[in-house]
């Protein structure tokens, strides 16, 4: 075994590395102690309560993932009745994606199609068709994340509000893509 000399430099920064490290060990004790205040001393009339009653919680209604296999299933069942080979995306209100359907023979582009006109249709609550007009007055739209301006997307409303998005691709035409996505909405209505 060799023996290594330590200079004084050496000492020194290992020293201080060592002090360092416990320094920071005690910070952390101390936040980690400061946090936690003792809450059962504060009067009840300062906890604020999060409840309807007093506004500070929403509801949202989500889609079932049985609601949104069935829509799916009923979008391509009818792209299929018209010898289409098309995939769907079904996504929730966040656009985060529940279901999706890859029809035989869909091409590999139409998956990742599908599920940004879902969530583009979910994300402004309209029809991906009637989307895609409104780039003439503001073509910075295509430049959003996520976004896809074709005809193929549908929303899902619930009272009004969207609630889910469909999206379609992989018909030789966006109307067929947006037809089917209808067809897979009208589903949910049953």
């Amino acid at each position: 075994m060799k023996h290594v000399k330590k200079t004084s430099r050496t000492r020194v920064v290992t020293g201080g590395a060592i002090v360092a490290a416990l320094a920071l060990g005690g910070f952390g004790a101390y936040s980690a102690s400061a946090t936690g205040e003792n809450t059962a001393a504060a009067p009840a009339a300062a906890v604020a309560k999060a409840d309807v009653k007093n506004k500070n919680t929403t509801r949202s209604t989500h889609l079932t993932i049985e609601a949104a296999t069935k829509a799916a299933q009923a979008t391509l069942d009818a792209a299929e009745k018209e010898n289409q080979r098309v995939s769907v995306a079904v996504v929730d209100r966040n656009g985060n994606t529940i279901v999706t359907l890859r029809g035989d023979g869909a091409g590999p582009q139409s998956y990742e199609s599908a599920e940004k006109k879902a969530y583009t249709a979910v994300s402004w609550n309209a029809p991906t068709s009637v989307l895609a007009g409104r780039l003439a007055q503001a073509p910075n739209l295509k430049d959003i994340p996520g976004t896809l301006f074709l005809a193929g997307g549908a929303p899902v409303t619930a009272k009004g509000a969207p609630i889910a998005g469909i999206g379609v691709a992989g018909a030789p035409s966006g109307d067929l893509d947006e037809k089917f996505a209808q067809a897979g909405v009208a589903a949910l209505g049953k």
